[in-house]
């Protein structure tokens, strides 16, 4: 058989009733104790019983109750009294009769409070659940704001928020959290189908470039060779083109698993080597190669470092310059990378580093605008940074942060 499922709201119901009743509990002992400490006069009124048990008895024998009050009576109206100890005895009679009523007056005190503290202590409690049940009301309402939030939520759909008001407490904070989780849930959607459609785009340039040049030469009831030649290269550069574009997509996939492989690695050798084998065209080399170790995948750290020198190189003016910078500072380790090139305004520098966002003035027509994003992944894998600066005179000097050994 299932047991039945307690809510948060009714378990913090419980909660507050028993924390209420325990505290009621404990206030009720510790008044009764209090009072039964401090009743005045029962410890003398006590001690004055226990020497009147002691005193021997009368030597004539008992009174009968009746008449021992009426003499006792004429004793404390100061008549003569009929027997020699009667005045003591009616004394000790006066003060057992206090005791008594001081015993009694006592506990009916004691119990009363103890039941008409009781039956306080109840009702207060079941008022006490009945409010619990509406403040924990209360409190779960943002609660349940995020749970409707969360399953209005999907992949086609992350435009709904919390926006929680009141004071920031810990669940106006949790519903931030959420709200901000959310944005960025629906900025990665965005940004992974504009992704898609981008790339589907690029793939389809080579895919067509091939079509037309099958179909022409199919639509050639006699081709010549020197057609068929044709054909062939325009295949084979359309095939370079897809290849080199869905290698550098697989790249942005590797980075997206993470950081799997960690070797110590010298930027500096790196860019030696890269610029090594890099056609630099008519461009003019500058290097200044200080050791700059770190840790990291090495592939990827060359491939960060070729897309930098063939951008480098690719967006540059005839016989410009491709300067190349590796040094540690303060623990990190930088490599900057700058060229001579066209002036690039300030404010489109972040959409460099956006896949297949090329400037209109930095198009060309090797290029799928993936260059500078797959850098700025490989470099925040590797808990890097990427900063690109614009300078003066025309170009971009772009600088690579990461962590040194």
């Amino acid at each position: 058989m299932r047991r039945p499922r307690l809510t948060v709201r009714v378990r913090l119901t419980l909660l507050y009733t028993v924390l209420f009743a325990a505290c009621g509990t404990a206030l009720i002992a510790i008044t009764y104790g209090l009072l039964a400490a401090n009743l005045p006069g029962i410890d003398d009124l006590v001690a004055g019983e226990n020497a009147r048990m002691t005193t021997p008895a009368d030597d004539k024998g008992e009174i009968p109750p009746a008449e021992f009050l009426e003499a006792c009576k004429r004793v404390f109206n100061g008549e003569p009294a009929d027997e020699p100890n009667l005045r003591i005895k009616c004394q000790k009679a006066y003060e057992e009769g206090i005791i008594v009523g001081a015993r009694t007056q006592r506990d009916a005190t004691l119990d009363s409070l103890l039941w008409q503290s009781g039956l306080s202590l109840g009702a207060a409690t079941l008022l006490a659940a009945v409010a619990g049940w509406f403040v924990a009301g209360r409190v779960l309402r943002p609660v349940h704001r995020l749970t409707a939030a969360a399953r209005a939520a999907s992949e086609h759909n992350l435009s709904a928020r919390v926006a929680l008001g009141g004071p920031r407490d810990e669940l106006r904070e949790l519903a931030d959290t959420f709200d901000l989780m959310l944005e960025r849930l629906q900025r990665s959607f965005d940004g992974q189908r504009q992704f898609i459609a981008n790339a589907s785009h690029e793939l389809r340039t080579p895919l067509t470039v091939m079509r037309a040049s099958v179909d022409v030469v199919l639509a050639k009831p006699h081709a010549t060779e020197a057609e068929l030649r044709r054909m062939a290269r325009d295949i084979r550069v359309a095939v370079d083109h897809a290849e080199t574009l869905i290698g550098a997509l697989l790249t942005l996939a590797r980075t997206d698993r993470g950081l799997v492989v960690r070797e110590p690695t010298d930027l500096a050798t790196v860019a030696e080597d890269v610029l090594d084998g890099t056609d630099l065209r008519d461009r003019r080399a500058s290097l200044t190669l200080d050791p700059a170790p770190t840790t990291g995948d090495p592939v990827l750290l060359e491939r960060l470092t070729a897309n930098l020198v063939d951008n480098a190189v690719r967006y540059n003016v005839p016989g410009g310059e491709v300067s190349l910078t590796t040094s540690t500072v303060d623990g990190h380790v930088r490599l900057e990378v700058s060229n001579h090139g066209p002036v690039v305004a300030p404010e489109a520098v972040g959409a460099l580093f956006q896949p297949f966002r090329r400037l209109h003035d930095r198009t060309g027509t090797d290029g799928f605008g993936l260059g500078l994003a797959i850098v700025a992944s490989i470099a925040q894998v590797h808990g890097g940074t990427v900063d690109a600066d614009p300078l003066p005179e025309g170009g971009l000097r772009v600088t690579v942060t990461l962590p040194g050994t």
